[in-house]
């Protein structure tokens, strides 16, 4: 009973895909695709004329040729060349109707891959936190390659299938009689439900076998990703025997995934050449009571060999089919994952003049039942700056996030220069905003391309212009292809006060009139973190900056200083005010003066 649910809630979700899928065989609004459609469509019925034709030439040279005759040798040898121009009609119009629907496909692919890449970007950060890059890439990638695949097999597959078939039923009928073609028409429904059933049953192992794939593909990717962490404990083995563990279940999935597929062969053989020897038989029998001719002999068996090859594919066909409709039904899931921040339906553009923020009695937490930030209020007046410190777990990271609007909150507000972040435009808010996170993450292309990503097509002296104003244009002048050098997987080629100057670059690049510096020196040694803390300073010159930060020295010169205990403001003010009240940040100020000291006194004695 489970069993037979399953089956029609697979069912059921197929024909869903398909019925968003069979628009992309008429394309709205593109003439030229939908012509070229038009033509491909043509082209598989002259196909299909001419490969119907080519059994009658065939049958007229045996008759031709058969003893008791005197047809000419020229007419014989005319059949000939009919017969051997039927087949090359065939193979032409196959072939020229494939290069006139390519671009049909290809377009499509085009279009869908597009639209689930700028979905999958618009989807939250929880999201992307929750899902495995390797497992996610794997889904896209099959979906989009499944699409011109489909779109081919169900107009130049199926669609010719069920016209020869027809069209060989009705030659049947009025050469041999209803007889042949009930039996024809019996033995085919066999051989489909035979192969839907059998396909229905490989289906279910080719999903558990895709699942088991992405499984090892996403331990393969996330061991890879964290090859330092790897490195750090010596864990070199241990992910190798996870990672081999992931292929074997792979193998085993395969193995059954195989076996399944000799099965089927085995029984799509048997039925088929059942067929035709039947219909052999027949025709032999009619023969010897002198009611069919030799080339009758040979024109059934042309026609069921035609009818066959196609058969034979369909079983292949429908096989793919299923599999495209299992992948595109992955990605079309993918597809309608609601994005958890949208826009609102009258959202506008930002509109920011000073970059005055402010927090008005905000809540918020990543689950429910743990509530990160309880009320938090706080103003930041324009070209000032604002430092969030306090313990791990305090919230001060959310607050950049919910700044972003990564997430929304639970409640209250979030204000620049008078404007509720959730009522402009996600994009127009981003552009607003520049960060110089605690861990840089740098794409795997050269540093001038990652110091140019801050702005849209950021020309040559803009970039230099940043990197010089990052105090990084002399490092890089050092390095033997300068900005062309790559910096590798993650920015890995790169030491940590170097990647942070990138960040710093590419956001003077975007000259953000409100800057977020998220722990941006947490990760250095002190003799770079003052280097990097005096750029920053010019960098946040003329603009709101907030500093999330966990080292007190970092933010002394902060004209606010909020210290978050549990998700609440537990102090306020400057650095010396702070000292003086002596309470939560003196303790901790005293606390990492002493830790600092140690630290001071230990690079001394290197």
């Amino acid at each position: 009973m489970a069993a037979a649910v399953d089956t029609a809630k697979a069912e059921k979700g197929s024909l869903r895909t398909l019925a968003r899928f069979l628009p992309m065989l008429w394309p709205k609004g593109e003439t030229e695709l939908r012509v070229r459609v038009i033509v491909a469509v043509a082209l598989v019925l002259a196909g299909k004329a001419a490969v119907l034709a080519m059994p009658f030439a065939y049958k007229a040279v045996i008759d031709g040729m058969s003893a008791g005759t005197t047809a000419a040798f020229g007419l014989v040898a005319a059949l000939v060349v009919a017969y051997a121009g039927a087949r090359f009609a065939g193979v032409l119009s196959d072939n020229l109707r494939n290069a006139v629907f390519e671009k049909v496909g290809q377009d499509a692919a085009r279009r869908l891959a597009g639209q689930v890449f700028r979905h999958i970007h618009s989807l939250s950060l929880r999201f992307h936190l929750e899902r495995r890059t390797g497992s996610l890439t794997k889904i896209v990638e099959r979906g989009t390659k499944s699409i011109d695949m489909m779109l081919y097999f169900l107009l130049f597959n199926i669609a010719p299938t069920i016209i020869e078939l027809a069209a060989i039923c009705v030659i049947f009928w009025i050469k041999f009689g209803p007889g042949l073609v009930a039996a024809t028409l019996i033995i085919v429904a066999v051989y489909i439900a035979f192969t839907r059933r059998v396909t229905d049953w490989r289906s279910q192992l080719r999903r558990e076998m895709n699942d088991v794939d992405n499984r090892a593909i996403g331990r393969a990717v996330d061991s890879l990703l964290n090859y330092e962490t790897v490195k750090y404990f010596g864990a070199e083995e241990r992910e190798a025997r996870r990672y081999e563990q992931a292929v074997e279940q792979f193998m085993h999935a395969t193995v059954k995934n195989e076996v399944s597929l000799a099965w089927l062969n085995i029984g799509q053989s048997l039925i088929t050449n059942a067929m035709m020897a039947g219909a052999m038989i027949f025709t032999v029998w009619g023969w010897s009571q002198g009611r069919f001719t030799p080339g009758d002999v040979v024109l059934v068996n042309t026609l069921l060999m035609q009818l066959f090859r196609p058969l034979d594919m369909l079983g292949w066909v429908y096989r793919n089919i299923r599999q495209g409709l299992i992948d595109m039904e992955a990605m079309f899931v993918l597809l309608d994952t609601p994005a958890e921040v949208v826009d609102a339906p009258d959202a506008r553009p930002i509109a920011v003049a000073g970059g005055h923020v402010r927090f008005e009695d905000v809540h918020f937490g990543y689950e429910d039942g743990r509530e990160i930030l309880k009320g938090l209020s706080f103003d930041a007046p324009p070209g000032t700056r604002l430092a969030i410190v306090g313990p791990s777990g305090a919230g001060k990271s959310t607050i950049a996030r919910l700044l972003y609007r990564f997430y929304d909150p639970t409640g209250g507000r979030i204000m620049i220069d008078g404007q509720e972040i959730a009522a402009v435009t996600q994009a127009s808010l981003r552009e607003a905003i520049g960060t110089v996170p605690q861990d840089t993450v740098l794409f795997n292309d050269t540093i001038g391309y990652n110091i140019g990503y801050g702005a849209d097509q950021a020309d040559q002296p803009a970039i230099e212009a940043a990197a010089q104003g990052a105090a990084i244009d002399r490092f890089i002048a050092a390095l033997p292809e300068g900005y062309d050098s790559m910096v590798g997987e993650r920015g890995l080629k790169l030491s940590g006060g170097e990647k942070q100057r990138v960040a710093i670059a590419r956001t003077l690049i975007k000259n953000p009139p409100v800057l977020i510096l998220d722990e941006a020196t947490s990760a250095l040694d002190s003799r770079t973190e003052e280097a990097i803390l005096a750029t920053l300073d010019r960098l946040a010159r003329d603009r709101t900056t907030i500093t999330i930060a966990h080292r007190l020295s970092t933010v002394v010169n902060s004209d606010t200083i909020l210290v978050l205990d549990e998700g609440r403001v537990a102090e306020s003010g400057t650095h010396d005010q702070l000292l003086a009240r002596g309470g939560v940040y003196a303790d901790m100020w005293f606390r990492q003066a002493a830790e600092r000291s140690v630290e001071e006194a230990a690079q001394a004695a290197e």
